[in-house]
């Protein structure tokens, strides 16, 4: 299922990953049968479109312990629905690591809510495996959080992709930046703002956020055309990005328009937008697309839609959040398989911090390493840029 070096078993023994069983005092959530594994989850609230990531990751794991489980444990994940508010993610951590005992923590949702619970979890040192953020404060703090590790790229990384593109494509351009007042919307700016360098000042003709409570933001895209933007970079998430696709489109406003990842979702953001408002627009990515045609015969595709079939067949291939959550839940069986029978919190955590380089996963895309060490705790290292055709996104030449 996964491509991984022949020498990984080996490998594994050498790292010591595959010590003898912990004793359960050492390896709470964790029995004979079964791992016990816990997530906030996005199931209502402003970002609900979110949820689906746990149920796909649901789903694989239906499928893993149809298989057998892993070591002959089946994996048991327990997820609640926080609404995408900080202080509601704490108090359901708290509830999975004190009242459900869960063995660790899996795919915890949204860059403010992990700020928020990073210091209760490595306090408890329970291991936040492959948290759903890319903000580059976590990778930045892992000495002060250790316990703490993401998977996707950094937003602050995707920020200089976006960065590079301008200045190559549109070096004279007057840029408009709107972006989500949060460390997520931040960390985008961060990157940009180190792409262009010292042109940022120049370049950026206007500068201004949202809060994730706005009920619109049509006076923030008003404001950016009236300042003369030529490139709007749009930092924010699938609810705000539809709303200025939309905006931009009624008042004829025609910037070459930046989307990032987490908002540029062809569902709901650009169906919800209208596909034909949404030509053209650009972002990163660093998976594969299951509607692009050119990976039909992906031998990783076909195992996608063999999966979808037959455990996930309410899944919308369109929507990128079920391909993620399907390759983020295959992302921790690699951590898993790694840390064999030793589940203990340390070695969960000795496991995803040792990732060799040559690692991939079926539905990321050619030429995107994953690595990490104990001094790197950013797995995957890049992405690459599409745009927008009215059907779906066309990658866009390497520069």
């Amino acid at each position: 299922m996964f491509k991984i070096r022949a020498a990984w078993p080996a490998m594994m023994f050498s790292l010591g990953l595959a010590a003898a069983p912990a004793m359960a005092a050492d390896a709470p959530g964790v029995t004979a049968t079964e791992i016990k594994i816990g997530q906030n989850a996005a199931f209502s609230g402003p970002a609900s479109v979110y949820g689906q990531i746990s149920t796909a990751e649901q789903h694989y794991f239906e499928m893993i312990n149809e298989k057998g489980g892993i070591n002959g444990r089946k994996i048991k994940l327990i997820a609640l629905d926080d609404g995408y508010s900080p202080p509601k993610a704490i108090e359901v951590i708290r509830k999975l690591v004190e009242d459900d005992q869960v063995a660790f923590l899996f795919q915890t949702l949204g860059t403010a809510s992990n700020i928020a619970i990073r210091k209760y979890t490595n306090v408890k040192k329970v291991p936040a495996i492959w948290i759903g953020s890319g903000a580059s404060v976590f990778a930045a703090s892992y000495k002060e959080f250790p316990w703490t590790i993401q998977f996707q790229p950094s937003y602050r990384v995707e920020g200089q992709t976006y960065a590079k593109y301008i200045l190559k494509h549109k070096p004279n351009a007057k840029i408009g930046i709107l972006y989500q007042n949060d460390d997520l919307g931040r960390d985008y700016v961060a990157g940009l703002k180190d792409g262009l360098g010292d042109k940022f000042d120049k370049m950026v003709v206007k500068n201004i956020s949202y809060e994730i409570t706005d009920p619109t933001i049509d006076s923030q895209i008003l404001e950016l055309k009236s300042a003369g933007v030529d490139v709007l970079c749009d930092f924010s998430t699938p609810k705000f990005s539809a709303m200025a696709i939309r905006k931009v489109a009624d008042i004829d406003w025609k910037p070459v328009h930046i989307i990032d990842s987490n908002g540029a979702l062809v569902k709901p953001a650009l169906e919800s937008a209208g596909f034909d408002k949404s030509v053209g627009v650009i972002t990163s990515m660093y998976l594969k697309d299951p509607t692009d045609p050119q990976w039909a015969d992906d031998p990783g595709m076909k195992e996608f839609y063999a999966w979808k079939n037959k455990y996930a067949p309410e899944a919308d291939v369109a929507n990128p959040v079920w391909y993620y959550g399907y390759t983020m839940a295959q992302a921790l069986v690699v951590v898993l398989e790694r840390a064999g029978n030793d589940l203990s919190r340390e070695n969960i955590m000795k496991a995803a911090t040792s990732l060799p380089e040559g690692t991939t996963l079926p539905l990321v895309l050619p030429g995107i390493k994953i690595s990490t060490s104990p001094t790197d705790y950013q797995a995957m290292k890049g992405m690459r840029l599409f745009q927008f055709d009215g059907k779906m996104y066309k990658l866009l030449p390497d520069d």
